[in-house]
């Protein structure tokens, strides 16, 4: 664990999983004044990505360091790293240890201090958690994903160089190589960015050559550098499909223009989005 000067100065910390930093994390964190994130494999919000939306001082313990470590251990552990600590706030469903074995009742006995449990978070009657967000971009539910989150859902990636025939036969568009993170159902999807109004697409490319990309077209002039893209989905405009021709192709992506357009003249600011779209 790094940032140990600032760990001192830490009593209240929140401790999970916290892949996504959605409305459920929010609940946790609002109660803490440090976030330790058991760093297993997150892919709606990979590595240190978790940071730019906690606005407090993030900790990760990997999970090959605590693995074997029982509930006795792991507690010594974070007593150790967090030496003035004096209140865990924790989920309803936490387990830590050794496989998993307990749970914030046995977290209550064990600890010396106290152990806040923040009761499920819902939405619109659905209960929010991970899994369940994953579900709904796999199936390409971008407006309701992003009320789960509480923000918009955003993958970051580096800008390479593409085949050239947007430019030359349909429009420029920036490619995106993207590591780790979840992508969306193939299709358009209205989306900022670089905060910028834009249109991308997700998936193979069926009228060309059936190759898999990532590739935004911005609807106003691009900064410099680009580099990192981090692309904010707002909404699914429309599934992926093959065209006969060429032709149809460019006629289809200039009505997809056309429609992303007006969905940007109508909304005006991102803060008119619900819930506010801010590409961080």
């Amino acid at each position: 664990m790094s940032g140990s000067t600032t760990s001192a100065k830490v009593e209240r910390l929140a401790i999970g999983a916290f892949d996504g930093i959605h409305l459920g994390h929010r609940a946790l964190i609002d109660r803490a004044d440090g976030v330790l994130i058991i760093e297993k494999g997150a892919r709606l919000t990979p590595g240190k990505s978790r940071c730019r939306y906690v606005g407090k001082p993030c900790f990760f313990y990997p999970i090959e360091a605590i693995r074997e470590l029982d509930a006795i251990q792991f507690l010594q552990k974070v007593r150790h790293d967090f030496p003035n600590l004096k209140g865990l706030v924790v989920g309803y469903d936490f387990a830590f240890g050794k496989d998993r074995r307990f749970n914030v009742d046995h977290l209550r006995h064990l600890f010396d201090g106290e152990v806040e449990v923040v009761d499920e978070v819902r939405v619109d009657g659905i209960p929010v958690h991970s899994r369940t967000i994953r579900e709904l971009l796999a199936s390409g539910a971008i407006s309701q994903a992003n009320r789960l989150l509480g923000r918009c859902y955003q993958i970051e990636g580096r800008h390479v160089p593409g085949q050239g025939i947007g430019s030359r036969e349909l429009v420029p568009t920036i490619n995106v190589a993207v590591k780790d993170y979840l992508i969306p159902k193939d299709g358009v999807y209205l989306t900022y960015t670089n905060q910028i109004p834009s249109l991308t697409f997700v998936g193979r490319r069926l009228t060309l050559d059936g190759s898999f990309t990532i590739e935004t077209h911005l609807l106003a002039p691009p900064p410099a550098n680009l580099d990192p893209v981090r692309i904010c989905f707002l909404d699914y405009l429309r599934p992926n499909r093959k065209f006969a021709t060429l032709a149809q192709l460019k006629a289809q992506i200039q009505e997809d223009i056309r429609q992303a357009k007006e969905f940007f003249d109508a909304l005006g600011s991102p803060d008119s989005l619900h819930p506010p779209c801010r590409c961080r």
